[in-house]
């Protein structure tokens, strides 16, 4: 396993890549495991995986994001408080498999104490405006675990319908999901981007999912 090397303050990892009214985004660094740890560790954030992870799923978790933001130039970004400076989450966009297809997701996780206060929805709906923005993407999906009806109303909140449900196999187990997505076309109409975008701090800046 690879050992972590605490990152220097103010390195260029540590620049917003997105800011929403109460939220920043940035890329993770090796600094920012322990508060990763903290979200990763807690059973009930990571029901839809089957559970808390380890230390080490915790740093290969973060090792793949990192790898993601060096190949793809996105992944799962910290998510920090502009008022603190305090990581409570993870929040950003992925390749993922849906059945035999690539997509481009929304993801996201949230300590157990930041929930309630629609930070998913924030955090996920300035993502979702990046990816429209930045990547050109047609589609922009969420994989919900039928189980998980907060992130369901998440994905909802964010203007996307389900367009499938398929399987996936994680831990022993078989998980039902729903994939959930946004046209680009639905995304210009329902948010008035047909221009190209809007900044990341005009998204959706309140709710009670989180």
């Amino acid at each position: 396993m690879t050992p972590v090397i605490p990152g220097e303050p103010g390195d260029a990892s540590d620049t917003a890549v997105l800011e929403t009214h109460r939220l920043s985004l940035r890329e993770m660094t090796d600094a920012d495991l322990p508060a990763l740890r903290a979200i990763l560790h807690d059973p009930e954030v990571m029901v839809a995986y089957e559970g808390a992870f380890s230390d080490d799923e915790s740093l290969a978790w973060l090792r793949r994001m990192q790898d993601s933001y060096r190949r793809d130039g996105f992944g799962m970004w910290a998510v920090v408080l502009r008022s603190s400076g305090q990581m409570i989450g993870q929040c950003g966009i992925t390749r993922q498999r849906i059945d035999d297809d690539e997509a481009i997701e929304v993801g996201y996780l949230f300590r157990r104490d930041h929930w309630g206060n629609g930070y998913a929805v924030e955090a996920a709906a300035a993502s979702r405006d990046w990816a429209f923005r930045t990547l050109g993407t047609d589609e922009v999906y969420a994989k919900v675990r039928s189980t998980n009806v907060a992130s369901m109303n998440v994905a909802i909140r964010l203007g996307m319908t389900v367009r499938r449900t398929f399987v996936t196999h994680y831990r022993g187990v078989d998980m039902p999901h729903l994939a959930f997505a946004i046209s680009r076309t639905a995304w210009q109409s329902k948010s008035g981007h047909a221009g190209g975008g809007c900044r990341g701090d005009d998204a959706f800046r309140g709710g009670n999912v989180g």
